[in-house]
């Protein structure tokens, strides 16, 4: 029997027994927590075996949330995944209300259908990737660089006599970003339906109160809303990087330029900006339409009434209107890619201010360059990105060594976007050459079926690589070990660059 301690008197028990209670709770504690992060990383294993698009990237997922969950969990419900749930593309789903709302869209789009671009070889994928046809009858405008790009926008705004529909990935306050803001809210001011969607990700430094500014006047604005569903709430992974305009349903912008002031080159670091954008006016600028359209109602539930009456133009090119993006069923983009490539007979030019494609488009490159086609690559000497710039250098070697060219972009920072195949077909497009266009934003592309358009982009290209270096053979080869290994481990980051 246990003696009572007396007054003044301390227990003689050690103290490392009675801590032992308090030890004992943390230690059970930790293993809850050891416990439920191994359960929620083998749950999120099986989410990757079934979702991601890659073997490599499948594997690297179920290594890393068996291995360390308590890191990798929250890194993959933020970054992993490649598929964007809930959201309803017409063209797919047949039966949603949009696709009800846009029926008729497609039926009086069918009498511009191009016959000449009715060969499956070059142009029958492409078709099935858009769910849509080339539509012949438009009149096309490049539009190089700053200055002409933001005149050509502003002009198209001020012109517009019905409506005005803005999408863009980057909105800035800054100067180009306030004179966009004026023009919108003139047109609003006027009568004018004036609608406004950016990337909240790309725009997270925009204020409230420009939007407010814009809300107030009475221009309808909103941000894409790439969290919402509940399969998307912590997903900041996926980006809306589609660009363009749409006034009147007659008349349609996009390609390389977002809105803010970098882009007429007046950010010192960055130097000179060299970018494409594509003015289409004609029945394919309905497409441009049609794919706001579905943005919008992704982010507001609201379906648009704007008329939808093709207007054809002086001009009398084939374009085909082709969105991509993490909902799509295929990887589009770069099935969009590979198969222009698959498509050339003399020539396949390409300019991307990133150059990381999958092994896909990297194959498909290949071996148009052993087959003798003539394949150039151009890319800018130092792009504003430096995992991508070294991540390039981790394949460059052997592309060269299979006759690509690779030209470097020497007069600034090459932002600009184009394909050119043979003298025939030629792509303005958002779609960079790496993974994340590819699989994670949504992109938008204009392909072009005609000659005299596809001579205009060819001339574009020389007067590039007159500004450009080749790479030589040896030259990855030649670099610092240091700079080699820094390569190879940035390329390890390629899928979320």
């Amino acid at each position: 029997m246990t003696a009572k301690l007396k007054d003044g008197e301390q227990s003689q028990q050690p103290a490392d027994q009675r801590l032992r209670p308090r030890k004992r709770g943390r230690r059970r504690l930790l293993l809850g927590f050891l416990l439920f992060s191994h359960a929620l990383g083998f749950v999120s294993s099986l989410h990757a075996l079934m979702d991601t698009r890659t073997p490599q990237g499948t594997v690297a997922w179920i290594v890393a949330l068996n291995t360390i969950p308590y890191v990798s969990v929250p890194v993959y419900w933020v970054f992993g995944r490649t598929k964007f749930q809930g959201y309803v593309i017409s063209r797919r789903d047949l039966d949603s209300e949009l696709a009800a709302s846009l029926g008729d869209t497609r039926k009086a789009l069918r009498s511009f259908r191009s016959q000449a671009t009715d060969d499956p070889h070059r142009f029958g994928a492409l078709e099935a990737l858009a769910k849509s046809h080339f539509l012949f009858d438009n009149r096309l405008q490049i539009l190089v660089d700053g200055e002409a790009a933001f005149n050509s926008l502003f002009e198209g705004i001020a012109a517009a006599r019905q409506y005005v529909l803005v999408q863009t990935y980057i909105l800035r306050d800054d100067e180009v970003g306030r004179a966009l803001q004026d023009r919108l809210i003139e047109q609003a001011e006027a009568g004018l339906a004036v609608y406004l969607l950016y990337d909240e990700i790309g725009s997270y430094a925009l204020p409230n109160a420009y939007v407010e500014k814009l809300a107030d006047a009475g221009v309808s604005v909103h941000r894409f809303h790439s969290t919402r569903g509940s399969g998307n709430r912590f997903q900041f992974n996926f980006r809306n990087h589609r660009k363009l305009l749409v006034t009147d349903g007659a008349h349609g912008w996009l390609g390389g330029f977002n809105i803010a002031s970098e882009y007429l080159g007046t950010d010192a670091r960055i130097g000179a900006w060299r970018d494409t954008h594509l003015r289409v006016d004609g029945p394919a600028a309905l497409n441009l339409q049609h794919s706001f359209v579905e943005d919008w109602y992704w982010a507001t539930g609201e379906i648009l009434e704007l008329p939808w009456n093709p207007a054809a133009s002086e001009g009398d090119a084939a374009v085909l209107i082709l969105p991509s993006g993490p909902a799509d069923r295929f990887d589009t983009a770069s099935l969009m890619v590979q198969q222009l490539i698959h498509s050339a007979r003399q020539r396949i030019w390409i300019s991307s201010p990133y150059f990381v494609p999958d092994e896909g488009v990297q194959g498909m490159l290949k071996l148009a360059a052993l087959s003798g086609v003539d394949v150039r690559i151009l890319i800018p000497e130092k792009p504003d990105n430096a995992l991508l710039y070294y991540a390039a250098y981790a394949f460059v070697g052997p592309m060269l060594d299979a006759g690509v060219k690779v030209h470097r972009y020497q007069a600034g920072f090459l932002h600009g976007k184009a394909i050119l195949v043979d003298d025939h077909t030629a792509a303005i497009t958002t779609v960079n050459l790496d993974n994340r266009s590819f699989r994670l934003n949504f992109e938008i592309s204009a392909i072009v079926n005609d000659q005299t358009f596809a001579m205009e982009v060819g001339e574009m290209f020389e007067e590039d690589f007159l500004r450009s270096r080749e790479m030589a053979a040896g030259e990855v080869d030649e670099k610092p070990f240091w700079f080699r290994v820094a390569s190879r481990a940035a390329y390890l980051m390629a899928p979320v660059l």
